[in-house]
């Protein structure tokens, strides 16, 4: 699958894992009796991680394996980890920096920034490093407020040429609600939460970002929760309803044919990526599919300039 991209991965290095698990209150890492590790988040279900699939080269492999070419790989937003208080989200994120500096070359990383002090400096110095992009979780782009706060990382992103990632997660500003309690299970947060906030945040893009960065490249995870399936709604409401966007992207993540199917009919095939959420969700890439060809081949568009019609 020559050109092939998986743009959406997460890998936690050794520096990362090592100061989660010295934290005292979530996001933090705590050792269990299998002799693996457990992951407590603020307002999620507990889960178990395993070191193993956070190994850089374990994880090259694996790119190769599925016939691509790169992933590019990245925090995870739900941890809220950016909507810390400054100092600790800043330690936090120059431990994943530092861990993910040197990569295998199948390899490539997302860079992360805090919210409560947005720093467009650090962001420069991460992309001069030769980041992809940066991540920013949905929930800091849920509505103008957040997209003025954020304005100085995507200034820099945007006068860069480098892409933007959109992916489920807090912001400190709006805190997500709590997805735990008796009868609710570990998927729910998934299918309410994050979607919700992946909707708000595509049409926070589409409201204020888009007319402020002209010229930003802008991936949304997951599909943006199929916001853009509501477009024949918000055209009902007098806004525009046409969801096609030269600079934005969608990859594929947790969803199927029939979802990919609609969003293509909306959006245009040519507007959607590969993303696996690997190794939170890694489902087969069959190599024979044409369709999953040409997504996997889209991805590579998303790291290059391109032409915004006039």
């Amino acid at each position: 699958m020559s050109g092939g991209i998986d743009v959406h991965q997460h890998l936690w290095p050794e520096p990362l894992l090592a100061a989660l698990a010295r934290r005292r209150s979530a996001p933090l890492l705590r050792a269990d009796r299998r002799g693996g590790w457990t992951l407590r988040i603020a307002g999620e279900p507990e889960w178990p991680v395993d070191a193993a699939d956070h190994d850089p080269v374990r994880r090259a492999a694996l790119v190769e394996s599925d016939g691509l070419d790169l992933a590019l790989v990245a925090l995870s937003s739900p941890l809220g980890i950016e909507a810390l208080p400054a100092g600790d989200a800043e330690a936090l994120i120059a431990a994943y920096h530092d861990g993910v500096r040197d990569l295998p070359r199948a390899l490539r990383a997302w860079a992360s920034a805090g919210l409560a002090a947005p720093d467009p400096w650090a962001l420069a110095d991460a992309l001069d490093a030769g980041m992809a992009g940066l991540v920013l979780p949905a929930g800091a782009l849920s509505g103008p407020d957040g997209v003025e706060r954020c304005a100085p990382l995507l200034a820099t992103l945007e006068g860069r040429d480098a892409p933007l990632l959109v992916h489920p997660g807090p912001a400190p500003w709006a805190p997500s609600p709590s997805a735990t309690g008796p009868g609710l299970p570990a998927w729910w947060p998934a299918l309410t939460s994050y979607v919700s906030q992946m909707q708000a945040a595509w049409l926070a893009v589409r409201a204020w970002v888009r007319p402020a960065h002209p010229r930003l490249r802008v991936c949304f995870a997951m599909l943006a929760g199929l916001a853009p399936l509501q477009a024949e709604r918000l055209g009902s409401r007098g806004a525009d309803a046409d969801a096609r966007d030269p600079l934005t992207t969608y990859d594929t993540s947790s969803y199927g044919p029939a979802a990919i199917a609609a969003m293509a009919a909306v959006v245009g095939a040519d507007a959607l990526v590969h993303g696996s959420d690997r190794p939170v969700v890694a489902p087969p890439l069959d190599a024979r599919d044409p369709l999953v060809l040409a997504r996997a081949r889209n991805g590579a568009r998303l790291l290059a300039p391109r032409e915004v019609p006039a």
